[in-house]
């Protein structure tokens, strides 16, 4: 802790930081001073921020905020560290799941967003193939033209070919379409829950029929909707079937920081069976620090936002 005189009160942010202070400045005067900076920013609060900020109302913010704060400073990278944040991912993981009508096998884990899942969706079953099917040197993942550009990005990032299907009039893929892209190549099939351009639901049943003919993995990006459709099906409106109780599902998408008005980033990855997940793990036992385990992108993994994704299904 800095000395009284070592803290400067004196701050003008007219100009552009560009190195350290020589002398730390007041707290309060810098918590002033960012306040002023978010003058300019999005009215999230006003509902003029689709897609970036999902809120349940101020009451319920605040809330999140203290369940935030109480884990601000742990760690997940080590749940033998932190058995509390170990529990409420698993129990996370596990209303998530039932919420999605996937039985006990059902598992997966927390992630920083939706383009996290998906990242470890492709990586899991890039890795997956590269084990049963290692004459697959070039693997492929066939989507809609509509499918998140997180696919593009994973992708780019984990050396697969992308090979898109058209849309139909109504926005959702053209399934004979799809059909005639999967080849020996493809490692996995994803559509969307609902996709982002448009708003509507692929359709799910036929694709999954399809994928478990070829016995190829069908992942469901419902980050949007994973926990919001449920909740329409709930209130009595037709929502067509797109979770675990579609044989041929094999794992699913959805952020809790969307419509499961948890604070960011929280995401949940889940898939059929531990079979599958084992497939995300990253293990290193020969490193001179000791064996080093990951089981999602991150090393050190903020406590924060998975007590907050708790706390809000909890609380909601």
């Amino acid at each position: 802790m800095k000395s009284p005189t070592s803290v400067s009160a004196d701050l003008d942010l007219a100009a552009e930081v560009r190195e350290i202070p020589a002398k730390g400045h007041d707290p309060k005067a810098l918590l002033k001073a960012m306040q002023g900076m978010r003058e300019g920013d999005a009215d999230w609060r006003g509902g003029r921020t689709f897609s970036l900020v999902y809120s349940a109302g101020e009451e319920h913010q605040q809330f999140l905020k203290q369940a935030h704060n109480l884990f601000f400073s742990e760690n997940g990278l080590n749940p033998m560290a932190f058995k509390s944040l170990q529990r409420m991912e698993h129990e996370t993981v596990r209303m998530s799941a039932g919420l999605l009508h996937g039985d006990s096998e059902v598992v997966g884990t927390l992630t920083s967003g939706g383009t996290e899942s998906i990242l470890l969706a492709v990586k899991t079953y890039r890795d997956m193939a590269r084990r049963r099917r290692p004459w697959v040197w070039r693997p492929e993942i066939v989507v809609p033209r509509s499918i998140h550009v997180a696919f593009d990005k994973a992708a780019h990032l984990f050396g697969l070919r992308m090979r898109r299907a058209p849309l139909l009039d109504d926005g959702r893929v053209d399934v004979r379409a799809l059909k005639r892209l999967i080849g020996r190549n493809t490692v996995m099939i994803a559509a969307s829950a609902p996709q982002y351009p448009h708003g509507v639901i692929d359709p799910i049943e036929e694709i999954a029929a399809l994928a478990a003919r070829r016995n190829i993995p069908f992942h469901v990006d419902s980050c949007i909707g994973g926990f919001l459709l449920p909740w329409a099906e709930k209130l009595g409106y037709p929502v067509p079937r797109f979770d675990f109780r579609v044989p041929g599902v094999s794992s699913i998408s959805a952020d809790l920081h969307k419509y499961g008005y948890a604070a960011k980033g929280a995401s949940v990855i889940l898939y059929r069976n531990m079979n599958t997940l084992k497939h995300q793990f990253f293990i290193s036992t020969d490193w001179p620090g000791g064996i080093y385990a990951s089981p999602s992108l991150p090393g050190t993994r903020p406590g924060g936002p998975i007590a907050a994704a708790w706390a809000a299904l909890m609380a909601l």
